[in-house]
């Protein structure tokens, strides 16, 4: 019997489960072409309303999977571990994490994205580093891998090409919040990486697209109860994002950022509680049997996380010498200077999106897809949740290309804090979840 798009539309629409075969021949006839963007579209309105059972999020999942190329990496004398933030601002944690990891003896062939929305994107940051090849061959991806331990690169074109398609329809449709989809978009791709364990940051609060905890852990479990049901063995953990997780936003400040943390020339404490946790985590998932966050400090105190990570800058074509000469390579903003305070008082309160948004207003970011991104803008020194600022106080000094656009982010910053008396308490680390658990 033939293959009709509408019939599996009707039936999700009117609530229905959905077998394996039927999601299956929907996703392969949105790749071959045989459903249209329209038939798309509206199947995913129907699972935005309808929602769909753990089942059906597992089949979908592998069915977007095997789209595509799905990777092997059985030759490595190591498991490979992949870890994926949801996004937020100031969230440079794999910048760090891949090479702590791959100093820890596993392997991180970690295929990243560009910055959505108010969020940054890993590869974006990479992309501030001169020569660094965030889309490599084959063949380079995994000769990396082996001789640094880590390689951070953007998707290609082979890899999950269904969820390319259907998410470029949610984008312009107002399905993309929708749990059973984003679970498919998110996994799809890491299942097709072919990994051994794979660790899932999961944000919450005013920089998280999932504000509330009660929707980001929605979120989690159903990510760790598809991975796992799909055979990838997965955990979570839900983050705080009422506050940027670093002290920098924008791709340049961002990698100087991360420089600095794997050479211990500045460590955020925020984000290295989480960059520890969520690489211990990573490493007892993978099947480490000691102390793993001893072992991620450890990695971290030698330096060999930081000779890992120049490694994989230099195997993907970037300096070498960029640990040591940083400055050298990394492109300055013409205009950089303090934003002062608005008001007086504790910081009571950030909006972290608005945050992430004055990065957008300086070119750090994109309005539209194809938009270009100027690596050199953002802020630094950031104030945080408690800080005591007055209107001589610094928010953050921001880095600019023009006067213009110096002055509109410098508004849209000040915008986004609050003061008051009483400083609130967010836990860094809300929740966890294990594999299985869900």
């Amino acid at each position: 019997m033939s293959f009709l798009p509408q019939e599996t539309i009707i039936r999700k629409r009117d609530g229905l489960a959905l077998t394996p075969q039927e999601i299956k021949a929907f996703i392969q006839g949105l790749v071959a072409g045989t459903v249209s963007e329209a038939q798309a579209a509206a199947f995913a309105m129907a699972v935005l309303f309808r929602d769909m059972s753990t089942p059906e999020r597992v089949a979908l999942t592998e069915a977007m999977r095997d789209s595509g190329t799905v990777l092997d990496w059985s030759d490595l004398p190591g498991p490979a571990v992949d870890k994926h933030s949801t996004g937020g601002v100031g969230d440079n944690v794999s910048l760090m994490l891949a090479p702590i990891l791959a100093a820890c003896g596993v392997y991180v062939p970690m295929i990243s994205g560009r910055g959505l929305g108010h969020t940054g994107g890993t590869l974006d940051k990479f992309d501030a580093i001169p020569g660094y090849n965030t889309s490599p061959d084959n063949d380079l991806f995994r000769r990396v891998v082996r001789r640094a331990g880590c390689a951070i690169i953007g998707q290609t074109a082979d890899l999950a090409p269904a969820d390319k398609r259907l998410y470029a329809i949610r984008d312009v449709t107002g399905t993309v919040e929708s749990i059973p989809l984003i679970t498919g978009s998110i996994l799809s791709k890491k299942l097709a990486a072919g990994l051994s364990a794979l660790v899932l940051d999961v944000k919450t609060g005013s920089g998280a697209f999932m504000p509330t905890l009660e929707k980001s852990r929605a979120l989690a479990d159903s990510l760790v109860s598809v991975a796992n049901g799909a055979g990838l063995r997965t955990g979570a953990l839900i983050t705080d994002m009422n506050e940027p997780l670093a002290s920098a936003a924008g791709n340049a400040l961002e990698v100087r950022n991360a420089v600095d943390f794997l050479t211990g020339r500045h460590r955020d404490p925020r984000l290295l509680e989480v960059t520890l946790a969520l690489s211990a985590e990573a490493l007892v998932l993978s099947g480490f049997s000691g102390d793993a966050r001893a072992a991620c400090e450890a990695a971290l105190a030698s330096g060999a996380a930081t000779e890992r990570f120049a490694s994989m800058v230099t195997e993907l074509g970037g300096p070498a010498d960029f640990i040591e000469d940083m400055d050298r390579h990394l492109e300055p903003a013409p205009i950089i200077r303090d934003v002062f305070a608005a008001g007086t008082g504790l910081v009571t309160d950030i909006d972290t999106r608005g945050v992430g948004m004055a990065v957008v207003a300086l070119g750090g970011g994109r309005r539209l897809p194809t938009d270009r991104i100027d690596f050199a803008v953002g802020f630094d020194r950031l104030a945080g949740l408690g800080a005591r600022l007055d209107p001589t106080s610094p928010i953050a000094r921001i880095h600019a290309r023009t006067e213009a656009a110096a002055e509109e982010a410098s508004s849209r910053l000040r915008a986004a804090y609050r003061f008051g008396d009483i400083a609130p308490s967010h836990p860094l680390i809300a929740d966890r979840v294990a594999p299985f658990s869900a």
